[in-house]
């Protein structure tokens, strides 16, 4: 079969203008950048960005595994499908961090038959919004570094710096670094770190605001570090943000791209679900339900991480009611959480011990209220036994279940699971509702996630969590909304915990705080926010000829 980037390259892509078409845009509405990608303009997103009635589907999946389900492909793979049942469909995804392309997770632009092109682009680069993003984030760095230098006349405490640097690399030896060194004319020397892109405050606000006004007064409130008193200073006290929303002027427009059925796609905003809240721009998705019947959006990881802070942080954001939810599963995913070492192998006993996981993803869904359809997205190594099993399986917790190949087949692979969410929509089962109210205090929102989401039987802190949820607390933020930090590859907190663990405590580390953002960030775990490179890097395989044609990604 040919690779991913083959399949894009031989795809024939329409104008720009007539994907905007297929949504009722004209060409004023759009500005394009290049021959087959574009945003939408300023008059366009003040015109749609309210919302509207269109149907709002949510694709998520079980505990991931290296080996990947397939999330992206079958959100791209569902909204093909429902073109070619004649609904008007619209899919919402998050732009790719370079750092991953690069590394082991590969792009997120999808796969085989169900990609949104132009792939190579979307992958490397795009539109330069991760490159906004980085740039003002740390022109705020630079800002607050030399205002230090130049006297310190807010009585920053260096040791409470708590902005970093990002970069959208997986470079590990800039977890934790040391700047200003070299002597008194090159600034104030102090412990740093940098985190990747994705992971930044303004990637994180981008995605919740709904306009460039609304982007910088959240901006303004991002804490940079705190005093010798131990009192917040912000963006604000710095100064600088109308600079960064200069930096972020067509950042925060919308950017519309097709799939490889034509399908028109927004591909907007990239922030990770296991270090941020990760779900594409709140904006997008929001003029995504005007201009569509059903808008189909991806959350990062499983149930347990962007599904959870998808639910209970951008729908209150937005006012969002979602009204049904797929979750991806694959038979290797379900082999490999009940232990199974040689995934091609038909094993049926390793997949009744690996159902628990999906039971549990499942019961995490329907504890918001909201209908779920399972995607058992099928792998070349999959027979028939097994996949008759898993659909058996399904039909015994009572939860409606398709077999997809949207990889081969495109959207044609995909037209039983659209009938099951055409059919679950008009139903109008919803009935959502957030897990947790937002005047409990931080600690008891942080166990209703710990242990309703993850399972877990209880929450222990350290002493420096502890302080910071009373410095939290007494600065008066105490009922944002909770943004987990922990690995995807278990429900605990400790990544080699597989299946449905029990009994385990979910240990936090510290407490941050994205007051422009709007939300904390609790760290679970030994998750970082800088990424490093595997043992052998994607980037090994990855060339370009004299005609810049691209091969190897994918």
């Amino acid at each position: 079969m040919k690779s991913d980037v083959e399949i894009a390259q031989s795809a024939e892509l329409e104008p720009m203008v007539d994907i905007a078409g297929k949504l009722g845009l004209s060409k004023e509405d759009i500005e394009p950048w290049g021959k087959h990608k574009a945003k939408l303009t300023m008059e366009a997103i003040r015109s749609y960005r309210s919302g509207g009635k269109g149907r709002l589907i949510l694709v998520t999946t079980m505990t991931p595994t290296r080996g990947g389900e397939g999330k992206t492909t079958v959100t791209i793979g569902l909204s093909q499908a429902l073109w070619r049942r004649e609904k008007k469909s619209l899919l919402g995804i998050r732009e790719p961090s370079i750092g991953p392309t690069m590394g082991i997770k590969g792009g997120a632009a999808g796969g085989g038959y169900s990609q949104v092109l132009p792939m190579e682009d979307i992958n490397l680069h795009f539109t330069g919004d991760l490159h906004a993003i980085g740039t003002a984030h740390n022109l705020l760095s630079a800002m607050l570094n030399n205002h230090l230098h130049r006297g310190n006349k807010m009585n920053i405490d260096p040791r409470k710096v708590t902005w970093p640097r990002v970069v959208d690399m997986n470079d590990r030896a800039l977890r934790n670094t040391v700047v200003g060194l070299g002597g008194k004319s090159h600034g104030m020397p102090m412990e740093n770190s940098f985190g990747i892109t994705a992971s930044s405050e303004v990637m994180a606000a981008l995605c919740l605001a709904e306009g460039l006004t609304e982007l910088k007064e959240r901006m303004s409130k991002m804490i940079v570090g705190y005093t010798f008193d131990n009192e917040p200073i912000t963006a604000s006290d710095i100064g600088g943000v109308g600079a960064m929303g200069a930096v972020m002027k067509h950042a925060i427009k919308p950017n519309l791209v097709q799939t490889i059925e034509g399908g028109p796609a927004f591909v907007h905003g990239g922030p990770f679900a296991n270090i941020a809240h990760g779900t594409s721009s709140l904006l997008s998705t929001k003029i995504g339900l005007s201009l569509s019947d059903y808008f189909v959006t991806e959350a990062g990881f499983g149930s347990d991480l962007g599904a959870e802070k998808f639910f209970n942080i951008v729908c209150r954001e937005g006012d969002l009611k979602p009204d049904a939810v797929v979750m991806v599963t694959t038979v290797r995913a379900l082999k490999r959480q009940g232990g199974a070492k040689d995934l091609k192998k038909e094993d049926l006993e390793a997949m009744k011990r690996g159902l628990p996981n999906l039971s549990k993803h499942l019961e995490n869904i329907q504890m918001f209220g909201l209908p779920v359809i399972v995607a058992i997205n099928r792998f070349p190594s999959d027979t028939e036994k097994e996949l008759e099993y898993l659909k058996e399986l399904c039909d015994n917790i009572q939860v409606p279940s398709a077999v997809i190949e949207i990889h081969q087949k495109g959207g044609e692979g995909g037209l039983e699971l659209a009938d099951l969410v055409i059919d679950i929509c008009k139903g109008g089962k919803s009935r959502f509702s957030p897990l947790y109210s937002l005047h409990e205090g931080p600690r008891e929102k942080i166990y209703d996630i710990a242990t309703k989401i993850y399972g877990a039987k209880d929450v222990v802190y350290t002493q420096k969590a502890s302080r910071d949820l009373r410095r939290i607390e007494r600065i008066g933020l105490g009922e944002l909304p909770i943004c987990m930090v922990k690995t995807q590859y278990s429900l605990s907190d400790d990544r080699k915990l597989k299946g449905r663990p029990s009994g385990y405590e979910v240990k936090i580390r510290e407490v941050g705080v994205s007051a422009g953002a709007g939300f904390l960030i609790p760290m679970a775990g030994d998750i970082t926010t800088m990424p490093g490179l595997p043992s052998r890097p994607a980037a090994l395989d990855i060339d370009v000829d004299e005609n810049g044609r691209i091969s190897g990604l994918f």
